[in-house]
């Protein structure tokens, strides 16, 4: 028997799909889909925020994403608007009817954020934060899990069993690249853990090609190789000004540049419903 039981394929044959509904619309994330999540690495004011909101829905965003509380490597950078932004996040909300996804890095933040998002991320930080963990286990939320900056498959899947141990069987596995000797990306990106971790557990996998390579000028080939390789969908980060982003500005798309990277996963997800109708037929 597989550590991770609940996680593992001998648990559940058939894959999880995540239903979010808002008010005027629903979204999957799961086999079969490409979930697109887009937004800023942090929520900087109310009118860039909401204006860029509404343009990441025309473009063909399914979810928003926004950081309230930015754990960064240096106390001396932007650390995020924290709680007074998340009324910022409801607005986004209410005004685009697409669901949003926020971190949240501290279990004394939980009864405030639950009501405010649609998906809680636990960053790579906190990935193997266990009274973190065990306390989103109990809810009934959708939580994404990003893989630790040094993590093998196996802890990351340990990590999600935590949260399934609890009885929240909405977990979104999300790989963000590990740490590696190598210099000319922010991490290394691991496609492999793509059909590795489909094949091992029944949960969904996203890509976050952004954080993965930390340049902006890559997130698209990447995008679209997690796609190829089977991940549900992408996380990617866009400002309409990435040079004057006060986190994360070198590795975000503008809007511009999200409608290019948007069509092409587009064909890249009817290119393998084609292909596995064919495999069908066979």
């Amino acid at each position: 028997m597989k550590p991770f039981q609940l996680a593992s394929r001998d648990a559940c044959q058939t894959d999880t799909i995540i239903t979010i509904a808002t008010p005027v619309r629903q979204v999957f994330i799961g086999e079969g889909y490409c979930t697109l999540i887009a937004g800023p690495c942090a929520v900087e004011n109310r009118h860039d925020y909401l204006n860029l909101a509404h343009h990441l829905k025309e473009l063909g965003a399914d979810i928003l994403r926004g950081g309230l509380f930015k754990p960064r490597t240096s106390p001396y950078s932007f650390q995020g608007l924290g709680r007074s932004g998340v009324d910022i996040l409801n607005q986004a909300r209410l005004e685009t009817g697409l669901p949003v996804i926020t971190e949240i890095m501290d279990v004394r933040d939980l009864d405030f954020l639950y009501p405010h998002t649609d998906i809680l991320q636990v960053g790579s930080r906190n990935m193997q934060n266990y009274t973190l963990l065990e306390e989103l286990g109990r809810l009934d939320k959708p939580v994404m899990l990003k893989r630790g900056l040094s993590a093998t498959i196996e802890e990351w899947l340990l990590a999600a069993e935590y949260l399934l141990k609890g009885g929240n069987k909405q977990i979104i596995l999300c790989e963000r690249g590990i740490r590696t000797f190598e210099t000319y990306t922010r991490n290394t990106v691991d496609i492999g853990a793509v059909p590795v971790v489909k094949q091992l557990s029944h949960l969904p996998v996203i890509v976050d090609p952004s954080h993965a390579t930390g340049k902006w000028k890559m997130v698209t080939p990447i995008a679209c190789a997690a796609i190829a390789a089977g991940a549900d969908g992408v996380m990617v980060e866009v400002h309409q000004d990435p040079d004057r982003a006060l986190s994360d500005g070198k590795q975000s798309l503008t809007p511009d540049n999200f409608a290019r990277m948007a069509g092409k996963l587009i064909q890249h997800t009817l290119i393998n419903h084609k292909q596995g109708a064919s495999q069908l037929l066979l």
